[in-house]
């Protein structure tokens, strides 16, 4: 096939050229009348919406066609969905950038369809929506604006969080036309509004609505450039403005001598305007120069940020301004370093000696020359001028001595990319540049969504981006669509899947479960190797007690604690225990957390279990933190009342220790009511209490109590020491240094009355510490102070060099008695 002529479909407007590229042809059938509907496309190159044009007449020819419904198809004009419409009459047909469908109702609903299956979530606009109804809707990347018949305008700036807000109340009057300016292009980073109002425009924020006091209208179309830089206008008397954003300056008019207004006024990217009739466009450039199209039908208009979509029923192209790179190599005429290089494939083809003159001729721009065939290789459509191009700059860097080829690689990469999406049977006309801004994993999603997953797998693969997400929509459509039983379908499924990197089954398992197929949500749940992606799925299907298992297995506590909180807020009381009795690590958890937080379901547990200890325990403990006395009583109570009815020896035991406790706070009630101003004993353990007393002088009470509780004689002693040695009674002390026998011996006595500084009172303690090494006690003499003592011991023990140690630390007469001592134990000469 003869290749194109390149400059076949240029036009020049003004001072720039513009190209309309064929893109697919017979691509509707002679049933889909395309000037019965109103068509809205999705950017970059994606899915277009037709739905009934309700002002027009039309003849029923099937029962199809007497439903409403919105169809969807590619831009190749393969019926993707059709999804029917029985709600309120619709208002508005808007895409989002990630090619999500949103139909606004009359009454203020609002459809957001997932992908392009059908599924979809609702929400209502609100804010008078439903008592006024929808006039009409604008849209944008992320949002939208609602007109309603009042004039009140609403916005919503996220459709994944939708908060529809009141914009400022709007002037009266008859609207005649509108347009939005989107939130990157304002400086509120707000939605703001331009109102066609009488002869006027307003602009409309959230807090206020500025009239840009124009007296020319009423205006039929306002729309605003991609960059929000510009806003197109066309007036009664058939003529376009283009003016600034602040409608300041104006800085082009066009005459389209028609009294008839286009059907629709968009902008063929920044610099040019496009006017829609029924079968005829006008091209606007910058100085108000246009260039004129005619069709044998009607032409639907789809604006990108870089150009156009013009649909027809049989064609689909592609409008936009030559991109400076392919105007400098194809430019009748042109003498650029690019184009002479393209030249010099040809001559090269020829085998003429010409190819190496034109390179030579343009050697020092080479470089240059082949990146501009490179970059104008990527705005080509036609795929002989994409590798001609390619071929020159490969031709052009093998020249080269040092040339990086990674921009050649890339370029390579995204055109093969780009053909396979632009194929007829896919339907994505994508420009080089919308790629750029849509990005391969935005290209990818599209793909999948068409359900076009053999391709999309070749793009990640091709392209080194993760194909996880391409497998799990593919199993989780099989899911959907698939009549055979439940284990034939997760068969199939874990057997493409197997190896297969990021799987994650839980999305195709939650699938499953919305479409009724819970058993395989099961066993497919079973192929998640995470645990935190299994469980709240199984939670929602009602699986409690293998979500607890699967929560378990994973040895993650926080997991573990998500269920068992999620179970006892749904299960009673009793079945939750029932539930946690055979599984030690969920009982363990609930008892620790109701430690913390809970008692009254930490009793519950151990009474469920029988563990009436740990039952009485906790009301041990709550007792010890109670203040009031009879509440202390009642739960010491209770405590033994748990205990009371078990033989075990350990249970009796414990038993046994609370009955003695409630008996020693009667003991300290009385002993607060006979000897303190104020609650000085109640609470306190028994060994307090008789420290207390013994410190306080009243011994006989304390010794006393001792005998009633049966306490270890050691133990009092202890207490005793202590008492009388925080009290200072040193007359005491000594008293009870003249028994001959302790029972905890006499060391402690020297220590505690060492420790509060009495030396002299110590030291009658340490000839009663028989039983401790001699070097013991003369360490112990030392303490006190007294070496001589401390060198008598020593000389009983005949210990030379204790004795010429001590002499070291003796003064004064001590060192005296101390060498004395030494020379009766050494031999004479």
């Amino acid at each position: 096939m003869a290749p194109s002529n390149p400059l076949a479909n240029w036009e020049k407007v003004g001072d720039s050229f513009y190209r309309k590229i064929p893109v697919y042809d017979a691509i509707f059938d002679e049933d889909v009348e395309l000037e019965n509907y109103i068509v809205v496309g999705a950017p970059y190159g994606g899915a277009i919406a037709l739905y009934r044009d309700e002002s027009k007449p039309f003849r029923l020819r099937d029962v199809q066609s007497s439903r409403s419904s919105i169809d969807v198809y590619s831009c190749s004009g393969k019926l993707i969905n059709r999804i029917n419409w029985e709600s309120a009459t619709i208002r508005g047909v808007g895409w989002s950038d990630k090619e999500e469908l949103l139909v606004v109702a009359e009454d203020g609903t609002v459809r957001r369809y997932f992908g392009l299956d059908g599924e979809f979530t609702s929400f209502s606009l609100g804010n008078g929506a439903e008592e006024y109804g929808i006039r009409a809707c604008q849209f944008w990347a992320s949002g939208l604006v609602a007109l309603l018949s009042n004039n009140q305008l609403i916005a919503i700036s996220k459709y994944d969080e939708p908060r529809p807000k009141l914009l400022a109340p709007c002037p009266e009057g008859e609207v005649s036309s509108w347009s939005l300016i989107p939130p990157a292009h304002t400086l509120s980073r707000s939605v703001e509004v331009l109102l066609a109002v009488d002869k006027t425009i307003f602009l409309i924020d959230a807090t206020e609505a500025e009239d840009n006091c124009l007296q020319d209208g009423p205006f039929k179309h306002v729309s605003v450039s991609p960059s929000g830089r510009f806003v197109a206008i066309f007036t009664s008397e058939g003529k376009l403005w283009v003016v600034s954003n602040d409608f300041q300056s104006k800085l082009s008019e066009y005459d389209s001598k028609s009294r008839v207004p286009p059907s629709t006024v968009n902008w063929c990217g920044d610099d040019a305007v496009i006017l829609a009739w029924e079968d005829e466009t006008h091209l606007v450039g910058p100085s108000g120069a246009a260039s004129k199209y005619y069709y044998d039908g009607r032409v639907h208009v789809i604006p990108e940020f870089d150009g156009v979509r013009l649909i027809t029923n049989d064609t689909c192209e592609f409008l936009h301004k030559v991109n400076d790179v392919t105007e400098e190599i194809f430019r009748m005429g042109s003498s650029s370093p690019a184009s002479v290089l393209l030249d010099s494939v040809d001559q090269l083809e020829k085998k003429s000696p010409k190819a190496d003159e034109n390179i030579q001729r343009i050697r020092s721009s080479l470089p240059a020359a082949v990146d501009t065939c490179i970059k104008a290789a990527g705005h080509e459509f036609d795929t002989y001028w994409q590798k001609r191009l390619l071929k020159a700059a490969s031709f052009g860097k093998s020249v080269l001595e040092l040339y990086n080829s990674d921009e050649f690689v890339e370029m390579t990469e995204k055109l093969r990319v780009l053909t396979a999406a632009r194929d007829y049977q896919v339907g994505l006309p994508i420009s080089y540049a919308q790629y750029l801004r849509l990005t391969p994993e935005g290209l990818v999603e599209r793909l999948i969504s068409r359900h076009e997953y053999l391709l999309a797998i070749r793009v990640s693969e091709y392209l080194q981006i993760p194909a996880d997400r391409i497998y799990v929509h593919w199993a989780s459509q099989k899911v959907r669509v698939s009549t055979v039983d439940d284990e034939a379908v997760c068969k199939l499924i874990v057997q493409r899947l197997d190896g297969k990197p990021g799987i994650s089954f839980e999305l195709i398992a939650q699938a499953a479960y919305d479409e009724g197929r819970s058993h395989l949500a099961t066993q497919l749940l079973n192929h998640e190797p995470r645990a935190g992606k299994q469980v709240p799925l199984l939670l929602n299907m009602e699986e409690d007690e293998l979500a607890l298992d699967k929560a378990i297995e994973s040895g993650d506590d926080d997991l573990v604690n998500y269920v068992l909180r999620h179970l006892k807020s749904k299960l009673p009381l009793a079945s939750f225990f029932r539930m946690i009795n055979t599984r030690p690590m969920a009982t363990a958890l609930v008892e620790t957390a109701a430690r913390g937080e809970d008692t009254e379901l930490l009793k519950d547990l151990f009474y469920q279990d029988d563990r009436t200890i740990d039952g009485s325990n906790v009301l041990l403990s709550e007792a010890l933190r109670e203040v009031d006395s009879q509440r202390k009583t009642e739960k010491l109570h209770l405590a033994s009342r748990l205990l009371s009815d078990s033989k075990d020896p350990t249970v009796v035991l414990q038993q046994k220790l609370v009955t003695e406790a409630s008996r020693l706070l009667k003991v300290q009630e009385a002993l607060d009511k006979d000897l303190a101003d104020h609650a000085e004993f109640f609470g306190l353990s028994l060994n307090e209490t008789i420290y207390r007393l013994i410190r306080a002088g009243y011994g006989k009470r304390a010794h006393k109590m001792q005998s009633e509780f049966k306490m270890p004689e050691k133990t009092y002693w202890w207490l005793r020491l202590r008492a009388f040695v925080a009290k200072r009674d040193w007359g005491e002390l000594e008293e009870i240094g003249k028994i001959k026998k302790s029972p905890i011996g006499w060391e402690p006595f020297y220590n505690e009355i060492l420790g509060a500084g009495n030396t002299k009172l110590a030291s009658v303690f340490v000839p009663k510490c028989t039983n401790l090494p001699v070097a013991d006690r003369i360490e112990m003499w030392v303490k006190c102070g007294m070496i001589v003592k401390a060198g008598e011991e020593a000389q009983r023990a005949k210990d030379v060099n204790t004795l010429e140690h001590l002499r070291t630390k003796a003064s004064g007469p001590a060192v005296t008695e101390i060498e004395r001592m030494i020379s009766q134990l050494r031999p004479r000469k």
